[in-house]
């Protein structure tokens, strides 16, 4: 088991340290200061020529800079080019290159953050338009190579920017399969080190993937047909690439270097890869591409050298060198940093980078080369360094250092501010740090001032300044305790002075209790499919938050359901050797962890056998020995051997023996006439290995059977015959060739000789003739070529069963109750069975009931009783009614003659549920009930008993009135009711036998109110007490008589319910719609009421209801009634049919006579020679009413086109939803629907139609008849 235990301090103290020494100087931004650039873009910047151009440029500043850009190292004037902007109080460029070419603003870019104290400046951004080319056109021809040879399919994709990813597939877009065979370049190339016939194929195609505008291109398919004339020649390994012996490799430092190592020859070389002057660097190297690529990342000077690709087959070993040389950009040694220096101070800007070749160290003032700027007698530059000397007011600057070489250029700003100010504490007040016990502490000061402030801590009211052991004071104020312990706890004040004044702060210390783990987890071995469990208890500081994590190999957990991770402990359940491995439990805290391991051994199937030998073989026997496999760390317990018999079952292995683990031979017995070969298996604790390779064939000689065939056995199909059946003898165990059988038979007590039969290798023989249900001895011997059996055992069996000749005598019934008789009766004697008795049946039905109302019905029935009985029960007879019955014997071939009917009445009983209870004449404060007999009366009825009660909102129940009815009454009203009450009403009917099953209704005494629903339940044993309203509790159902009802609103679903949990809802689904889970379900809140109204369900679908009860959250089901199916039916749009409107005939028959006037008119004036527009009157006496279309979107009033297609009320539409409308909406044509004419004088002459419109229905959509007039109300 592997421990370990991390601190945060440590790491803490590291990263405040270098973030201290890292970081610029910060001068608070209400200070005046320089500008200095927050944020540029990348120096090599590609652009998507279908997005804006957006070059970032921040700086900050007191007072906040401007911005300037220029271009190709002349002035940009932003404001000449209408396409280019700045964003506000930023230097951030913004191109819109919409309707302008890209190309038009490459170039190099560079911004200037100026204000009153100097100039910073950016990088030289290099602006280039991202470009993904199309491949050039060409044409493939095939290429021929005979088998064997080396290929190159070149891919050669067009120039991009950046370059494009390439990759080979076929015409399904499936990746080509490559190998050390075959595999491609750096440079995209395919390569065939050689070419083997089934390369032959037509669809090899390179793409080229452009990752900057995300774009594929692919080249032409090319076709390579591999051709074979004759023998292939094998040949030593060649060089392709590179070609040669030797070559030469420059790498930039901090870049990738990929060296590639090509060849051909056949068989396949094999590469491999050395460095001459010394190992490859751990961890940042990696040989790809089947052994052909060996590529280092992060490249540094160390990597220099000579590198070696050797590649081998067994003809010959060839080698190539590789002489890396290793070039670097400018890198930082020193970068300049900020100085803020008081009046008369000095200090200095360092400016050191390396590289190779070395690189030239340029300095400019706020943009200009230093040797161009006003001269300064207080500044003096010393190649690499710039000192200042008594620095003066007014003297604030940027300075620019530049390390250049052939390979790029470093560039960086810093200021120098001359000022004066008071200290200022930079870190927050009052913070708190908090720290593991035994480690660093680490307290910050982070302060400013000119000039820069002393800095001197104090611990809670001591007076003495914090020196010496344990602490230090660095330069920048923060202040450490090298191991801190719980009495360093408490405030600490931080006061930081300069010749101009004083500040102080107050910082916190909490030191925590380290984690620990207490119990660390143990090393376990398991079987597969076993549990494991590893503990991992943990003490830590209780004023932290703990997080367990568990790990694997140092990676997460695998993503299984199998790894149960508890608050501290990890179990895995079904363990399989993938699960084996170092588990590490890791507490953490927000300041530390601690973490511990354990290993897991999974224990393995053991390795197969190998070896297999056959020794001292003999006619029935053969020693077998073997060498095992590995045990896998489980020892194994036994060896199992298996035998196949290629003569007579080929292919199938069946177990002869086993031995103990300890052992590695076995004696084996065999049988005569078998080819056996062998195999071995190993079990260990996991389970069986793979079976061994089998051993040679050993084959042994025929001999006569040694046994006879085993379940012979007698019986008959039919009464004059016995069927001999038996299970013929395995191959083997034939022993021999000529397997054949001698049956034989004689009738038991009668024959002394036995009547046999040899039959071939078949399992069943048929005797004829025999007597019926006759016992017989049977038996059946093995015969081969070699010869016969041992002598067989006697089996007993009989001929075939016919049916019975004698029907049961002296059968007698006793009435034991109104739905239980008794029937007695005599055995048969047992020669009239003629079989196998199987026992009686006695056949029983309702002859008709007693009772006048009562129907005549006749319902056969029957019940066996088995075995040799004498009697049996009758039971769930219909109460008063008159059953007819007999009895029969049966054996297996069937049933005998039936005895004599005899007949019997059963006595009364309690009735059925009356047949309805209805509600009718429902007033405020008196009802009418109305009912009908039970259809099964079973009885003389003797009246009926009513009970009622009260029911108010929150389902209590008042106390029970009951009422005695006559038998001759069938209804009743109840007067005296209380206003806007729901009653429950129950009901049954009784006999002299007592009252039956209840049935329930309720209803209100309000008329509009009514709502009725029927439940049939146990009869109520009496009244119970009278007592105020009480809260029912029902065990279950909560929910019950839960219906439906088409409404005209939707489906009306209505239901009981006990329960007092308030969260009711309505749920629903379609029927049969696999698509639909159960969180598909649709639910609908119904705010404590027992009914709701389904809106919105589609036409002639099914729905699945149910309603439900929630808990306070919603979420968990506390009661579901059953579901309920509802069908919404396809109905017609629901509109008064227009045509029997008294208010439309009468305007149709106004119409009517004004038309005649008009026609009347119009013969007297035509008759005289005058014209009457009839337009301009029907224009202006169109009735605004009747108006099918609306004038703005030429669509009906109310015509709402949903998903479901379904019309709203008042509305009829084409059947393919749309409506179609003529150049006038007016016209009386749109009004009469017929066919119009117009005289030439302009008059209308036309047929108005009275007919009624067609009904639409969901089912079938049929075109409107264009002879009907169309109605809207």
């Amino acid at each position: 088991m592997e421990r370990t235990r991390t601190r945060a301090g440590a790491a803490v103290f590291l990263m405040l340290i270098l973030g201290h020494l890292g970081n610029a100087l910060e001068v608070p931004l209400d200070l005046a200061q320089p500008p200095t650039i927050t944020q540029q873009s990348p120096k090599d910047y590609i652009i998507d020529p279908r997005e804006n151009i957006v070059i970032h440029c921040e700086a900050k500043g007191k007072p906040h800079p401007s911005f300037s850009w220029t271009r190709n190292g002349t002035h940009f004037d932003i404001d000449q080019d209408p396409k280019a902007t700045m964003r506000p109080r930023s230097g951030t460029l913004v191109v819109d290159i919409s309707g302008e070419k890209a190309e038009t603003y490459e170039g190099v870019y560079q911004c200037t953050a100026r204000n009153k104290h100097g100039a910073a400046v950016s990088n030289n951004i290099v602006i280039r338009q991202s470009r993904s080319p199309l491949w050039s056109k060409e044409r493939n021809e095939p290429i021929r190579v005979q088998e064997g040879e080396a290929l190159v399919l070149h891919c050669r994709p067009p120039a991009g920017l950046p370059p494009p990813i390439i990759f080979w597939m076929d015409i399904n877009f499936q990746r080509l399969p490559q190998s050390s065979r075959v595999f491609q370049a750096l440079n995209g190339d395919l390569y065939f080190s050689n070419v083997l016939k089934e390369d032959s194929r037509n669809d090899y195609i390179c793409y080229a993937r452009f990752p900057h505008t995300q774009t594929i291109q692919q080249k032409q398919p090319i076709t390579l047909l591999v051709l074979n004339h004759g023998s292939v020649e094998e040949r030593k390994p060649t060089f392709l690439i590179p070609s040669g012996s030797s070559s030469s490799k420059m790498v930039l430092r901090g870049q990738v270097l990929e060296l590639e190592c090509i060849t051909e020859g056949l068989p396949t070389p094999e590469v491999s890869w050395s460095k001459l002057s010394g190992e490859f660097p751990d961890k940042r190297t990696s040989i790809v591409t089947f052994q052909k690529i060996l590529r280092i990342v992060n490249v540094s000077d160390a990597d220099a050298g000579e590198y070696r690709c050797t590649a081998h087959n067994r003809l010959a070993s060839i080698h190539h060198t590789i002489r890396v040389t290793v070039k670097a950009a400018p890198y930082w040694i020193t970068t300049p940093r900020n100085l803020v220096l008081a009046p008369r101070e000095k200090g200095q800007l360092i400016c050191r980078a390396s590289g190779t070749p070395k690189p030239t160290i340029n300095w400019a003032m706020n943009g200009i080369p230093i040797e161009n700027s006003p001269e300064d007698s207080n500044r003096k530059v010393e190649g690499d360094t710039i000192i200042f000397e008594e620095v003066q007011t007014g003297s604030s600057a940027v300075y620019q250092c530049n390390a250049s070489n052939e390979y790029g250029y470093l560039l960086s700003n810093a200021f120098v501010n001359v000022l004066s100010e008071t200290p200022r504490v930079l870190t927050p007040a009052n913070q708190v740090y908090q720290v593991i016990r035994n480690n660093h502490a680490l307290l910050d000061c982070s302060s400013f001032g000119s000039p820069i402030p002393k800095i001197t801590w104090f611990k809670d009211s001591q007076s003495s300044t914090l020196e010496g052991d344990p602490y230090m004071l660095h330069e920048n104020g923060t202040l450490e305790i090298y191991v801190a312990q719980a009495l360093n706890s408490g405030k600490y004040i931080c006061v930081a002075r300069n010749t101009l004044g004083i500040a102080e702060n107050h910082v916190y210390l909490e030191v925590k209790e380290p984690t620990r783990i207490l119990k660390q987890p143990k090393y376990k071995v398991a079987q597969r499919n076993m549990n494991v469990v590893f503990e991992c208890k943990v003490k830590h500081d209780p004023t932290l938050i703990p997080i367990m994590i568990w790990l694997k190999d140092n990676g997460e957990l695998p993503d299984d359901e199998r790894f149960l991770v508890d608050s501290d402990s990890l179990t895995i359940t079904d363990v399989t050797e993938n699960d084996a491995g170092t588990y590490t439990c890791i507490m953490n805290t927000t300041l530390d962890h601690d973490s511990a391991s354990a290993e897991l051994t999974v224990v393995e199937q053991p390795d197969p056998p190998t070896d297999l030998e056959l020794t001292d073989m003999k006619p029935r026997s053969v020693q077998l020995t073997w060498i095992p496999g590995d045990e896998h760390k489980s020892p194994i317990h036994k060896f199992v051997i298996q035998y196949t018999d290629s003569l007579h079952d080929h292919g199938h292995w069946h177990n002869l023996t086993h031995v103990p683990g300890s052992k590695t031979t076995a004696h084996l017995e065999l049988s005569p006439y078998v080819h056996y070969s062998f195999r071995v298996l190993a079990l260990n604790a996991v389970g069986l290995s793979d079976p061994s390779n089998p051993s040679h064939m050993y084959k042994t000689n025929p001999a006569a059977p040694d046994e006879n065939p085993s379940g012979v056995k007698g019986f008959g199909t039919e009464h004059d015959n016995l069927m001999i059946l038996w299970k013929p003898l395995s191959g083997l165990q034939a022993n021999g060739p000529g397997l054949q059988y001698k049956v034989m038979w004689r009738q038991k007590d009668v024959d002394k000789n036995w009547t046999s039969v040899t039959v071939a290798n078949v399992s069943k023989f048929m005797v004829s003739g025999t007597p019926t249900f006759t016992p017989y001895e049977v038996k059946v011997q093995a015969i081969n070529n070699n010869g016969i059996g041992p002598d067989p055992a006697v089996v007993t069996g009989h001929s075939g069963e016919d049916f019975p000749v004698q029907a049961p005598n002296s059968v007698q019934v006793l009435v034991l109750n109104s739905t239980l008789a008794e029937v007695h009766w005599e055995p048969v004697p047992p020669k009239t069975v003629r079989g196998h008795l199987k026992g009686y049946k006695v056949f029983y039905w309702r002859e008709r009931s007693l009772h006048k109302h009562n129907p005549h019905r006749v319902e056969q029935q029957f019940l066996s009783f088995s075995g040799n009985k004498s009697h049996g029960m009758l039971p769930g007879l219909q109460p008063y009614s008159l059953y007819l019955f007999n009895v029969r014997v049966y054996n297996g071939k069937g049933e005998g003659p039936a005895s004599s009917n005899l007949q019997f009445e059963t006595p009364e009983g309690v009735p059925g549920p009356p047949s309805f209870l209805r509600i009718t004449n429902s007033n405020l404060n008196n009802l009418t009930l109305e009912w009908g007999p039970p259809n099964d009366r079973n009885g003389h009825l003797t009246g009926y008993i009513l009970k009622y009660q009260q029911v108010n909102n929150s389902n209590e129940l008042g106390p029970i009135e009951e009422l005695a009815l006559p038998a001759n009454k069938t209804s009743v009203t109840l007067p005296n009711l209380k206003y806007s009450t729901r009653y429950k009403f129950y009901f049954n009917a009784k006999t002299g036998q007592g009252a039956g099953p209840v049935i329930t209704e309720e209803a209100v005494t309000i008329m509009d109110e009514g709502n009725t629903r029927t439940q049939t339940s146990p009869p109520i044993a009496g009244s119970p007490p009278r007592h105020p309203f009480h809260k029912v509790h029902p065990a279950a159902p909560a929910f019950g008589n839960v219906s439906s009802s088409v409404g005209e609103d939707g489906m009306l679903i209505s239901w009981e319910y006990w329960g007092t949990e308030k969260h009711v809802y309505v749920e629903y689904i379609i029927k049969n719609d696999n698509t639909l889970g159960e969180e598909d379900w649709q639910k609908e809140y119904v705010n404590g009421s027992q009914a709701y109204v389904l809106k919105g369900l589609k036409e002639g679908l099914s729905y699945r209801v149910r309603v439900v009860a929630k808990g306070h959250n919603d979420q968990a089901v506390l009661h579901q009634s059953e579901e309920l199916l509802v069908t919404v039916p396809a109905m017609p749009s629901r509109q008064a049919d227009i045509a029997t409107q008294g208010w439309f005939i009468g305007l149709m028959c106004a119409i009517a006579l004004l038309i005649l006037v008009l026609l009347i008119i119009c013969f007297i004036k035509r008759n005289k020679g005058g014209k009457y527009p009839v337009k301009e009157k029907e224009d202006a006496h169109t009735d605004p009413e009747f108006q099918p279309m609306k004038e703005d979107d030429c669509t009906f009033g109310e015509y709402s086109d949903t998903e479901d297609h379904k019309p709203l009320k008042g509305s009829r539409t084409p059947s393919n939803g749309t409506v179609h409308r003529d150049s006038s909406d007016e016209s009386l044509v749109d009004y009469g629907g017929g066919d119009g004419q117009f005289n030439e004088d302009g008059s209308f002459i036309g047929q108005y139609s009275g007919k009624s419109s067609i009904r639409e229905t969901a089912e079938a959509h049929s075109p409107v008849n264009t002879t009907t007039m169309n109605s809207f109300v």
